[in-house]
């Protein structure tokens, strides 16, 4: 069996996929990275934030709202991830 070239059809005409641009759509499997500093909750990363004040000051209203779950804040660029406690 011969392997066909990769072509798209558009209304009576055939174009190659590699000539039309592609846009990258971000899903649930890959989102951009914007700041340095990801807010973890039970070990699912929620958002990022660029200054380390900023993501332990939201994830310390998540544990105070939520003190079940675990809360971090992981540094990607030094790789420490440092877990929020529930404050007396």
């Amino acid at each position: 069996m011969a392997i066909r070239p990769k072509t798209t059809k558009i209304i009576g005409k055939v174009a190659d996929i590699e000539e039309t641009p592609t846009v990258e759509q971000y899903g649930q499997r890959k989102r951009p990275d914007i700041g340095q500093f990801r807010l973890q909750v039970d070990r699912q990363t929620k958002s990022t934030y660029t200054t380390l004040e900023e993501a332990e000051v939201a994830g310390s209203a998540i544990k105070q709202a939520h003190p079940i779950v675990q809360v971090a804040v992981y540094d990607s660029k030094e790789g420490i991830n440092t877990i929020i406690e529930l404050k007396e």
